[in-house]
């Protein structure tokens, strides 16, 4: 498998006059989480829909595992996992059945099956429910067994298709922390969401996608940095230190909790603005006791990018 488990450039798909995608490109290196974050209709759905084989693209070109969906659909297949919104399960069979039915549909030899179901039910917490009809588990078990089920055949790429929409909190974590341990064990992962949280819990790369398009694409640490509203807070020992600095700092307004110096220093965090600020500090001879970097949150720039708020 090549470094860069997917790659896609020119990506487009229209259904009758609806343009889905617009030409997107981006790259997801092999054992990283890729979050694709938009409102509902940005195109993430689709997007994953095509890389899975399950659609055709209009036009661009696209690898998986390093190879194209659209004229090798079985190489691919055999490369990834999907999990969709909604759970495919068979809420008449066992966990363990339908473990056992995925492991049958992929050919696994007997012995491997059962070793895998059994692993795999160990691995998501479901040995106690193993023996019990799908329709008893509670949501977030059913989301587990979804998940467990997209690795019966240890793909190398899985797509998590908004994984946790309608979980309770508890079970969304359970869900992210199965997520970690996949990618610590060398699987990407491509996520789709619209929470803002679980993108900046899981994802090394994000790109915003919104009317087809991708209006930005970073860390989220990076994302953050695009919008307005940074600072550098600057905590100082006294107030007469503190109004000394002010006067090297004609933009920082002063932070007015009780009981502290603090000046608020308009910047983005990045290593350049500390290495002026700091550099202007030293040849002012004076010293912080403390620093620390505030950025906008991901609500502030999916706001911002998309002009609309997250759901």
């Amino acid at each position: 498998m090549p470094e860069t488990a997917i790659t896609v450039t020119g990506l487009r798909k229209s259904f009758g006059d609806n343009t889905v995608l617009d030409g997107i490109d981006f790259e997801v290196p092999r054992g990283t989480v890729y979050a694709l974050l938009g409102p509902n209709g940005a195109g993430k759905t689709t997007t994953v829909r095509i890389l899975a084989t399950l659609d055709r693209a209009d036009a661009g070109e696209i690898r998986v595992a390093g190879f194209d969906p659209q004229a090798d659909r079985l190489s691919v297949c055999a490369a990834i996992g999907l999990t969709g919104q909604f759970a495919a399960v068979d809420t008449q069979l066992t966990g363990r059945e339908n473990l056992a039915l995925i492991a049958g549909l992929r050919h696994l030899p007997g012995s491997v099956a059962r070793g895998r179901v059994e692993s795999l039910l160990a691995d998501f917490d479901l040995v106690d429910a193993a023996d019990r009809r799908v329709e008893e588990y509670s949501g977030g078990m059913t989301r587990r067994l979804d998940l467990a089920m997209t690795l019966v055949s240890d793909p190398q790429i899985i797509f998590l298709d908004e994984p946790t929409t309608g979980l309770d909190p508890r079970s969304r974590h359970a869900v992210w922390d199965r997520v970690r341990a996949l990618v610590d064990g060398g699987t990407t992962v491509l996520l789709t969401t619209q929470y803002l949280d679980e993108a900046d819990q899981l994802a090394d790369h994000i790109a915003v996608l919104d009317q087809g398009r991708i209006v930005a694409e970073g860390t989220a640490a990076q994302l953050k940095r695009l919008v307005p509203g940074g600072h550098v807070s600057l905590e100082f020992a006294d107030a007469e230190t503190m109004e000394r600095a002010r006067e090297q700092f004609p933009t920082a307004v002063v932070d007015t909790r009780a009981g502290t110096h603090v000046l608020a220093v308009p910047g983005d965090g990045g290593s350049d603005a500390l290495r002026a600020i700091l550099q202007t500090l030293d040849t002012a001879g004076l010293e912080a006791t403390g620093l620390s970097v505030h950025t906008p949150d991901l609500d502030d720039v999916f706001l911002t990018l998309t002009g609309r708020a997250a759901a």
